[in-house]
């Protein structure tokens, strides 16, 4: 089944992101693949989306971030990009104000999870704004920390008006934060196409390969179900989970039930909607340093247990 790549930009306002946009969209077409574009502002008027050409599938989501007032417009539009485009890769800019957690829980919708491979997040830094945050408020301090720990390429922007000793504080600054992201230091976010072709994200439903079980970084993994499993014998999973599985949804089908629950798992808490048709029964999950293997024997137990 052909799956569609997933690259999420994040940065604060104003670090580059469009830009780094423009260029990757660039050498995307050299390269003759299907491309689309979402992009997410906080107001209600467009302002970067004459930065992608017109043939070019544009979604835009406004008046909201993602990660919150417009989530079930994301998923209605990329659920349309994947049926009626069928691109090879979909490029999604995120609003400043997007937390990456946030933004991969919300696109890695249950139903379409097994079409997409999420490839990786590309933070872009301003590196003159980050050396002066102690100056921004506490809330956008922390928001830059977590668009920088989460991410998998991270691009130290705008460095050409930073001296040597200021460019290597922010390398160390930001390597401290997050040792396993290949770190750039740019000028108008120009990075070569294959340092982004070389992210690969988080493991694929069950390809689980043998020999790297444990993913060091933020990564994502679809279960997919066979069979209903046991209510109780699933929250006893459940209860001794690992505390860096940030978040879990999807749907799942208990023994008692004719039709899947719509489950949603965030900070230890779960919570159950009976649906009243049949849904596809796929379950997302989304941490750090997490075993995925480990997960996926369990979960296989637990079905096993009710075939």
């Amino acid at each position: 089944m052909m799956t569609t790549e997933i690259y999420v930009l994040a940065g604060f306002l104003g670090s580059g992101k469009t830009t780094l946009l423009k260029q990757l969209l660039t050498e995307e077409k050299k390269q003759n693949r299907k491309v689309a574009v979402m992009m997410n502002e906080l107001g209600k008027v467009s302002i970067d989306s004459d930065a992608v050409e017109d043939d070019v599938p544009l979604k835009e989501l406004l008046d909201g971030c993602i990660c919150c007032s417009i989530q079930d417009q994301l998923e209605a539009q990329l659920q349309g990009l994947l049926s009626l485009e069928k691109p090879d890769v979909i490029y999604i800019e995120a609003t400043g104000a997007a937390h990456p957690v946030e933004v991969l829980d919300d696109v890695l919708s249950p139903l379409f999870a097994d079409k997409i491979h999420v490839k990786g997040i590309i933070s872009v830094v301003d590196g003159e704004r980050w050396l002066n945050r102690k100056s921004l408020s506490p809330q956008v301090q922390q928001l830059l920390i977590e668009q920088v720990r989460h991410a998998d390429l991270i691009l130290l922007n705008k460095t050409d008006v930073l001296n040597e000793e200021e460019q290597a504080r922010l390398s160390m600054e930001i390597q401290s934060l997050n040792g396993q992201a290949f770190t750039l230091l740019t000028t108008y976010s120009k990075v070569p196409i294959q340092y982004v072709r070389k992210l690969s994200g988080g493991k694929k439903h069950s390809q689980i390969s043998s020999h790297v079980t444990t993913d060091l970084k933020l990564s994502t993994f679809v279960y997919k179900f066979e069979n209903s499993v046991d209510q109780n014998e699933f929250e006893n999973f459940l209860r001794n989970l690992p505390d860096t599985i940030y978040r879990i949804k999807g749907y799942i089908k208990f023994t008692f039930s004719t039709y899947p629950f719509l489950f949603q798992f965030s900070y230890g808490m779960p919570i159950y909607l009976q649906e009243n048709m049949n849904m596809p029964l796929n379950l997302v999950f989304i941490g750090e340093k997490v075993d995925w293997q480990l997960i996926y024997d369990k979960l296989k137990q637990l079905e096993n247990r009710n075939s």
